[in-house]
């Protein structure tokens, strides 16, 4: 499965209400990955620019992304941010295969 990272920022609606009634998210966006065929891998508060990180791993991007839209859609998070996380073993794969690739490959102008 792919592994996801996904950031993001509570509205200040969900910040109100998450200082009215204090939660851990965590069940909750494990149950939204699970929903799309995923798994919620970490879940973390941060500070700075963006109020959390997720690290989740899914089927396919289609998924993963029909997750994160129910999120965003709730009206409780925005500003999402994800990238696609490869394992250092599979980049060293994936340079391998690059290699032999650029080794046939003609730049622009040559």
């Amino acid at each position: 499965m792919t592994i996801y990272i996904t950031q993001g920022n509570y509205t200040s609606e969900a910040v109100r209400g998450l200082m009215a009634k204090p939660e851990d998210r965590t069940e909750e966006v494990s149950k939204l990955f699970a929903a799309s065929g995923g798994k919620l891998l970490a879940y973390y508060n941060t500070f700075g620019e963006y109020d959390f990180l997720i690290i989740g791993e899914g089927p396919s991007e289609m998924d993963t992304a029909a997750s994160l839209l129910v999120a965003a859609g709730t009206g409780g998070v925005t500003n999402l941010k994800t990238n696609v996380a490869i394992r250092a073993g599979d980049m060293k794969q994936v340079f391998g295969k690059a290699g032999s690739i650029a080794a046939k490959f003609r730049p622009a102008g040559k």
